[in-house]
């Protein structure tokens, strides 16, 4: 009762004193204010469960929208010609992740999503370069993009996220080298303004689904801006394989 008091006199300043139609002198306001100030010291818990209650609803608008993104970006996400495809191309289900080569979280969940996409062997993996982490990130992303060209994506994109040590041009190029790409076709290839409009369009619609770090996934009709334990993945996997199409 007390908090619905406090609430309510809260409420009293927010309005504007136009509205009001019976102000409160400096002396009732001063004894509301003393009133809220005693009940906080004396409930401290009132603040975090006002806190939890802020953050829950700010979690759940922000679940609303991205549903909300999901439908309305749907080719964006899923038909995308210019996002690499892992896995089983014509598979049942499909993952779509989006990482950074500097992102110690991506390289730690790697052996779980390669490990648990090929033991399945039905599911679709498409690959959203997201480099947010500095501009080795974008160098390694617009290699990796231009790795298509010859066919070695899929090697170059796993021997990247594998990679020990600090991203640096030397390693990127290094490496492309180790899974047999051309190295001076692919500096070459690097510019094709392609790349930078497939870049360009994986941050818009991150930004839309609300994923804002790395790693971020979609599957089903979850969106996961974070790591995902493997147990977890094939749950959704399995959830997703289960829920009946739509059209």
């Amino acid at each position: 009762m007390l908090l619905r008091l406090l609430v309510a006199a809260l409420l009293v300043f927010a309005v504007p004193a136009v509205a009001q139609e019976a102000a409160l002198s400096a002396k009732q306001a001063e004894a509301v204010k003393k009133l809220i100030r005693d009940f906080l010291v004396e409930n401290p818990e009132a603040i975090v469960d006002a806190l939890e209650a802020y953050q829950e609803k700010q979690r759940l608008a922000a679940e609303a929208e991205g549903k909300r993104a999901m439908a309305e970006r749907k080719k964006d996400i899923y038909e995308d010609p210019a996002s690499p495809v892992g896995g089983n191309p014509k598979g049942d289900v499909t993952l779509v992740e989006f990482f950074d080569y500097n992102c110690s979280y991506c390289k730690s969940a790697h052996d779980g999503v390669v490990k648990t996409v090929k033991d399945d062997g039905k599911v679709r993996l498409i690959y959203k370069e997201f480099p947010i982490l500095g501009p080795a990130s974008v160098v390694a992303a617009r290699a990796a993009l231009a790795s298509v060209k010859q066919k070695k994506y899929s090697e170059y994109q796993d021997a990247l996220m594998r990679l020990k040590g600090g991203l640096s041009e030397d390693a990127i190029f290094k490496t492309a080298q180790s899974v047999g790409l051309n190295v001076e076709q692919l500096k070459a290839d690097m510019a094709d303004k392609s790349i930078d409009e497939a870049l360009a369009k994986t941050r818009d619609l991150a930004r839309a689904l609300g994923i804002n770090g790395t790693p971020g996934f979609v599957i089903g009709e979850h969106i996961v801006p974070g790591a995902v334990p493997p147990a977890t993945l094939k749950q959704w996997i399995a959830d997703a394989r289960a829920k009946p199409k739509k059209g």
